[in-house]
């Protein structure tokens, strides 16, 4: 395939085809591109790996376009851009999810803390499948002063990709310390802008191996999403019971 050579760059940790282990889509075969960088500071996170700037390969965006389809498997049902935090490089993340639209038959989906939803808006054009991940103030990923500001943006991401009619659900991490009237108070300001069918579902994702939640506070979460969410579900790290990457 001839195209004119592109000098933009972008750091990436790794891509790989693997089963998608979390959320709504658990199970599907997926490509991940993985890019270097977070500057969130999420207690459980478990791709520390790549959180500094400098880790992983500095590509050019062209290196990348042909692993994408080197690395692109048969019956891959969509293409994961996450990180990392993939809103760092937004321009890259555009490009190549424009890539993956106009090359191939695959979904975009974009795995993002939505810590800025002027920059999520830039990228949501060229994204199929919106995940809106909201951080609970047990999870320490910003200083108790920006937690406020934070939660703003994740919302205004989710209007942003429900006015798009993006196929949109929503993740929340929860552990042994979130506290449960935190968390519904949450719930509730996530269903004073959104209709239960605007949104595929509401998953709960149990933290791995850092202060795990008991079966007991998982059902107590549960119990507080149902009546304003219908389509909550608790599912727990598919790809790390089944041993993949």
């Amino acid at each position: 395939m001839q195209r004119t050579e592109n000098k933009a760059r972008a750091r990436v940790s790794e891509i790989f085809t693997s089963i998608e282990g979390e959320g709504i889509f658990v199970g599907k075969k997926t490509l991940f591109i993985r890019f270097s960088g977070c500057h969130l500071k999420c207690r459980w996170c478990d791709t520390k790996y790549a959180l500094p700037l400098d880790s992983g390969t500095d590509y050019q965006i062209d290196e990348i376009k042909d692993l994408i389809i080197k690395e692109l498997q048969p019956f891959t049902y969509k293409v994961n851009f996450t990180g990392g935090e993939p809103l760092l490089q937004t321009e890259a993340v555009i490009e190549l999810a424009d890539f993956v639209k106009k090359q191939t038959n695959v979904k975009t989906y974009m795995e993002s803390s939505c810590f800025d939803s002027e920059l999520f808006s830039k990228v949501l054009p060229y994204i199929d499948i919106c995940k809106i991940e909201f951080k609970t103030d047990d999870s320490k990923v910003v200083e108790d002063e920006e937690y406020d500001n934070l939660l703003l943006n994740e919302i205004r991401c989710l209007e942003l990709a429900v006015e798009s009619n993006k196929a949109t659900y929503i993740k929340i991490v929860v552990t042994s310390s979130t506290n449960l009237e935190s968390f519904k108070n949450l719930v509730y300001n996530i269903s004073k802008k959104i209709k239960p069918s605007d949104i595929l579902g509401f998953i709960i994702q149990p933290s791995f191996g850092i202060d795990q939640p008991t079966v007991n506070k998982l059902l107590d979460t549960y119990d507080i999403v149902q009546p304003m969410f219908p389509e909550v579900r608790i599912i727990p790290q598919l790809h790390k019971e089944i041993g993949a990457r």
